[in-house]
């Protein structure tokens, strides 16, 4: 990548701004700007944001759907920043002063989230260099074992990736290391109970009662062994690490894939707090600090850009930044709290303000301890709901058109936690890596209302397949009946459980 300094005038840009975020108490890590051109920083973009990535075509399309989407429907990156200490981010050549300020204040307020959000405490702050690493690795995977080969088989692991449990890192789950079984061992178990000297006594010191107990609890020795994890895994790019038969390349490759899906996670899990609080502080720094008397209508047109809801859409900022607004006002006017929740009034409620100015206070509180699920659950509430219009809808088929479907307040907050909770994807788990006895993979879908796509799920058979070895099941919900989809290597089959 072109390594490029600031000049002068942007550097003195960024001292301001960043003098004023940390008067606001913004705590971030040291920020590393680059100024590049729109291909330079559009191929960045495709990379995730990082300067260096192991070899995919995968990059490739992404940075050619961002240059067509700059190209033809006039879309800009305006920044980018990396989770990392220090953190790098990435300015747009030619921009003007206001908007290369407000994207300045907007990054100050990323990284902040990335160093002090609970969510981003487990994350790698090295992965810079880490990529370099997978980059490096795979490439001499690629000289040893060839290039259609190794592509393959990335291919085969991105299309899994998401089969990670995005809170292990937070949570002690029952170790996925359990024991391997012996498949295929029908051998009985033999009970003699305990050793008797004097042949008289056998019966007195081992009653039937006795060996009937210790035969049944052979037996439940040898079903753990026979069926393994002995808890249902939802790690199962871990489990497949931990079981597959691998070679060490593939090892290697599946263990950097798991390694960078985790790394990004965090983003994916705080998509929402994580934009609003980027652009509570660019908005505030600003208005109040950084904006000069010419620069407010370009300021506002761009602010505007990024908050605009579109039909059909979410705006994470504009969602994040409006909820965040809103815990500001409530916590220093004091609209919390039984007192409040009980008060049935709609126009004192409007009205009510005990000038208690937690407000600021509040937020960073926020900021520090919530995930997208818990905000929205915690803090979304009747009255935000109506004043900014929130609704469900649906797709009509009979007009071709989507139509509101409800502005019940129960309703749009169950939808939006649906949509967030596990990113909207379905929840699959290892139950057996040895059904039947014979070492075959047995997943299971838990529907929680989210129904599988059949023909993503065969692909994902066909792929664990690939790196199991050995026929591979997934148990599902069909209209609300279980079925199995078995792939045994060359054909799929479905049968009905119930």
């Amino acid at each position: 990548m072109k390594k490029t300094s600031l000049p002068p005038e942007l550097q003195a840009a960024w001292e301001e701004i960043e003098d004023h975020a940390k008067s606001y108490g913004l705590d971030f890590f040291p920020i590393i700007y680059e100024v590049l051109d729109y291909r330079t920083l559009y191929e960045t973009a495709a990379l995730g944001g990082f300067p260096t990535r192991f070899p995919h075509w995968r990059y490739g399309m992404e940075y050619d759907q961002l240059i067509k989407g700059h190209v033809w429907l006039g879309s800009t990156i305006y920044e980018m920043v990396i989770n990392t200490n220090p953190s790098y981010a990435y300015l747009l050549e030619g921009n003007e002063m206001v908007t290369q300020k407000m994207v300045m204040a907007h990054v100050t307020g990323h990284v902040d989230f990335f160093k002090n959000n609970m969510w981003f405490s487990h994350t790698n702050r090295k992965m810079l260099d880490e990529m370099a690493n997978h980059a490096a690795r795979i490439q001499r995977i690629i000289e040893r074992y060839g290039y259609e080969m190794v592509e393959d088989f990335i291919d085969t692991c991105l299309s899994i990736d998401n089969l990670i449990d995005y809170h292990a890192p937070y949570i002690r789950r029952h170790d996925a290391q359990t024991a391997r079984p012996i498949i295929d061992d029908d051998m009985p178990d033999i009970v003699e109970g305990l050793k008797v000297d004097r042949s008289y006594m056998k019966d007195f010191i081992n009653p039937p009662e006795f060996l009937e107990q210790q035969r049944k609890r052979l037996e439940e020795e040898r079903a753990k062994q026979r069926r393994f994890p002995e808890n249902p895994q939802k790690d199962v790019l871990l489990f497949l690490m931990n079981y597959a038969p691998l070679e060490r390349w593939q090892h290697t490759i599946l263990e950097i894939i798991s390694d960078e899906a985790y790394y990004f996670a965090p983003q994916g899990m705080t998509k929402i707090l994580n934009e609003g609080w980027a652009s509570f502080w660019h908005s505030e720094i600003m208005t109040k600090k950084a904006m000069r008397d010419g620069e407010i209508v370009d300021f506002a047109d761009h602010h505007s850009g990024v908050v605009a809801t579109h039909p059909g859409r979410l705006n994470p900022y504009k969602l994040g930044l409006e909820l965040l607004r809103d815990i500001e006002d409530r916590w220093n006017k004091g609209k919390f709290g039984k007192e409040y929740d009980e008060c049935e009034n709609i126009a004192e409620k409007r009205a009510w303000d005990r000038q208690l100015g937690l407000g600021r206070q509040k937020v960073f509180e926020v900021r520090q301890m919530y995930n997208d699920v818990t905000f929205i659950d915690a803090f979304l509430t009747p009255e935000f709901c109506l004043e900014q219009k929130l609704f469900s809808f649906r797709y009509n088929r009979d007009t071709d058109l989507y139509e509101i479907a409800s502005r019940e307040f129960n309703e749009i907050k169950q939808k939006l936690l649906f949509r967030l909770t596990n990113f909207g994807q379905p929840f699959i788990y290892v139950e057996d890596g040895n059904y039947n006895n014979r070492g075959e993979l047995y997943l299971r879908h838990r529907h929680e209302g989210i129904d599988l796509k059949m023909d993503y799920a065969r692909d994902t058979l066909r792929n664990i397949y690939k790196i199991w070895t050995r026929p591979a099941h997934l148990e599902t919900v069909v209209d609300d009946k279980r079925r199995l989809i078995t792939f045994d290597g060359k054909d799929f089959g479905e049968r009905k459980i119930d």
